[in-house]
């Protein structure tokens, strides 16, 4: 999944190494008992900052990123924290639209954060 949603994809051992790291959550989706795909943040004090929301390529536009992303901000609710945030690549228009959806909004940017395509980065904060 990493490789066909990132440019520059985690590696096994670096998700394994997350999923035993105390300040990590990650959430699976599943469809048809497949694995649809899978969301994650960092928790830091009474922070959160979202690392990954990926969906196979297969499962795109039925809701799933949606779902997880709901399921981010629902954590976030329960453990009350005071913002969730995240870089989110300038043209991805159809990401930036759903974060919008959940109430996140522009606070900043980062110059040529992304490579292969180099591009801006915009980070997004939602206040709770």
């Amino acid at each position: 999944m990493e490789a066909a949603c990132f440019s520059h994809p985690w590696s096994r051992r670096t998700l394994e190494a997350e999923l035993q790291n105390p300040t990590a959550v990650f959430y699976a989706a599943c469809m048809g008992g497949r694995v649809a795909g899978y969301a994650g943040l960092h928790q830091v004090l009474d922070e959160g900052y979202i690392d990954n929301v990926a969906v196979f390529p297969a499962f795109r536009r039925r809701g799933v990123a949606g779902r997880l992303v709901g399921r981010l901000c629902a954590h976030a609710r329960q453990e009350k924290l005071q913002f969730l945030t995240l870089e989110v690549r300038e043209s991805n228009r159809g990401a930036l639209a759903l974060y919008q959806k959940w109430g996140f909004t522009q606070v900043g940017r980062r110059p040529r954060f992304y490579d292969d395509p180099q591009e801006d980065a915009l980070l997004l904060t939602r206040y709770f």
